[in-house]
């Protein structure tokens, strides 16, 4: 709790700071007694951490407009509240070589820093002897490993896990729940190679848990395909119908506590483990090669995934290992077939499979017992000649009607505005219509269902390729049309000209009524899509607040924060 106060106050201090809060010669106070008391507090939390050494690396992606704020912030917020910052921040951006650039900065930034506040000479000497004292061994040693495997036999049931002992960033697979598919279509025409899929998922039977609101997030456990995971399974000697509990190490190096150890529930069988909760298929970082080198009987193969998980091996990574789409399964069963690696040790070096996230397509309020999504599947040739397909749009694309999925709801931040006479600009091209037909469904109601009150108006900007190809949902976007809902339908087919037409330049050409809607009408702006054509519309509105509201691009700018402060504009983004 005193950290949040501390976090808090930081903003309270920074507005202080810029007054005067001094007593004047006369002893009166040029602040009020609330504002006195609320300045002691947050004076009180500047030095709470002052006994606290710190330094801060970020993750971000140079796409997202904010790159690395939360970075930012804690690196600053850190030292306001009495922190002592022992090495510049770090930033490591995902777009390129997050691990590039976290091995860059604690080569140069991070180690010596440490070394030089709390090494002394002598013990780096020794720690330098003992390190080369072990390399010198011959015997090869299995790492230390947190976790350990009890094997059920004889119709044992086993233990179920307790919560205590689940990691906390696996909650998902215990908040997730089965549910039938009811439809399923193909949206694009059938001469498009591509695929986008409309789906419909029953979710009646768990409304205690899978209560929605409109345009929330649905979130989607993927499973591995099963020929991959009988293939590992292969190549590891595992038994996949043997069924086992997994328990917290204690005697292990890296299990301190039993509490919120364990990386997914069980009891479960091997093949349940290797189907739902390792990643099998995605490219793995450098970092994993390194932790599955050990494991490598053959010095070939183990030097081949410790070179790659070198800075000097980053090229070759990058081509042999991302490029190719080469995962996990590929490592064991084909690139390094040497390793032999044991269930528990497999379960603590494989990456977790981590949900997909997609925007609901339904009105909670039209649709209560199903949620609607919208997918496009992600296919790509492999180097080899072989297909490469997403995991989560591929698991997807073979569940058939009747099956079902593994699911849970997550909130997002479109919301619409509760004054029904307010405006929404709606920006979706692609995939990213699946909210605005959320939005859209939800109006559509409210308007048939609101009495004779104003309804504000709905204006949508839709793109796609070729009206012919993947105009998805063209008939329910024209239906809303005539019955009203729908005020302006802007499409742009971007390959139906010699010139590329987006969303972003209908946008433009309606700038004068943008800014009224905007301004005068207090219009909500909702964004979805790729996260550089949120940044193009994000640009666009800059420009058009700029020219109609007579004011300089730095306060366009911050004129759009406010709104998106006030949940005016919102956006969601996907790179």
């Amino acid at each position: 709790m005193k950290g949040k106060s501390g976090i808090a106050n930081i903003y309270k201090l920074d507005h202080f700071n810029k007054r005067d809060s001094g007593l004047s010669d006369a002893g009166n106070s040029s602040i009020s007694l609330d504002e006195s008391a609320t300045l002691d507090a947050a004076l009180r939390d500047m030095y709470f951490l002052n006994d606290l050494d710190y330094c801060v690396f970020g993750l971000g992606n140079k796409q997202y407009e904010h790159y690395n704020n939360m970075g930012r912030f804690m690196d600053a917020a850190l030292q306001k509240c009495g922190g002592s910052r022992i090495a510049p921040i770090g930033l490591g951006d995902d777009d390129d070589d997050l691990e590039g650039d976290f091995e860059t900065w604690k080569d140069s930034v991070l180690w010596p820093a440490l070394k030089e506040r709390y090494v002394k000479e002598e013990d780096a000497l020794a720690a330098a002897v003992s390190a080369s004292t072990k390399e010198g061994g011959s015997v090869a040693t299995l790492p230390s490993c947190p976790y350990r495997v009890e094997y059920l036999t004889n119709g044992s049931a086993g233990q179920v896990a307790s919560q205590d002992t689940i990691q906390t960033s696996s909650k998902h697979y215990s908040l997730s729940v089965d549910c039938p598919v009811v439809t399923r279509r193909e949206l694009r025409d059938p001469s498009d190679p591509g695929s986008t899929v409309h789906m419909e998922i029953d979710i009646s039977k768990h409304m205690d848990v899978m209560k929605y609101q409109t345009a929330d997030n649905l979130g989607v456990l993927p499973k591995n395909d099963s020929s991959i995971v009988e293939a590992v399974a292969s190549a590891l000697k595992y038994d996949l119908d043997q069924r086992f509990t997994l328990q917290p190490n204690t005697q292990s190096d890296e299990a301190a506590s039993t509490k919120h150890t364990l990386p997914f529930p069980t009891p479960c069988t091997v093949r349940e483990c290797l189907t739902r909760y390792c990643d099998l298929s995605g490219p793995p970082r450098r970092s994993d090669l390194k932790q599955f080198a050990p494991y490598a009987r053959d010095e070939i193969d183990r030097k081949a995934l410790l070179r790659m998980s070198s800075k000097e091996g980053k090229a070759e990574y990058k081509e042999k290992i991302v490029e190719a789409h080469v995962g996990i399964a590929d490592i064991v069963t084909k690139l390094c077939p040497s390793i032999v690696c044991p269930l528990e040790h497999f379960i603590m070096v494989c990456p977790r499979l981590q949900p997909r996230y997609y925007t609901i397509s339904s009105s909670s309020t039209v649709h209560p017992k199903t949620i609607h999504i919208t997918f496009a599947v992600l296919e790509t040739a492999k180097k080899d000649g072989g297909k490469f397909k997403g995991l989560c749009s591929g698991h997807l694309e073979g569940v058939p009607k009747g099956d079902v999925v593994r699911v849970f709801v997550r909130d997002s931040t479109f919301r619409l505005p509760k004054q029904v006479e307010r405006p929404v600009i709606l920006i979706g091209p692609g995939t990213g219509i699946a909210p605005m037909r959320a939005i859209l469904q939800e109006r559509s109601h409210i308007r048939k269902t609101g009495g004779k009150e104003k309804h504000g108006a709905n204006i949508l900007y839709f793109g796609c390729k070729q009206r012919n190809l993947d105009y998805i949902y063209s008939d329910e976007l024209e239906s809303f049309q005539e019955e009203g809902t729908l005020s302006e339908l802007h499409l742009a087919f971007s390959r139906e000209q010699d010139h590329k037409v987006y969303v972003q330049h209908l946008l433009a050409k309606q700038s004068a009524e943008t800014w009224r809607l905007i301004h005068d009408e207090k219009a909500s702006i909702f964004v979805c899509g790729a996260v550089q054509m949120g940044a193009d519309v994000d640009h666009t509105l800059q420009a058009i607040i700029s020219e109609h509201g007579e004011m300089s691009r730095e306060k366009a700018k911050a004129y759009l924060n406010k709104l998106a402060l006030a949940g005016r504009f919102v956006n969601e983004l996907w790179s």
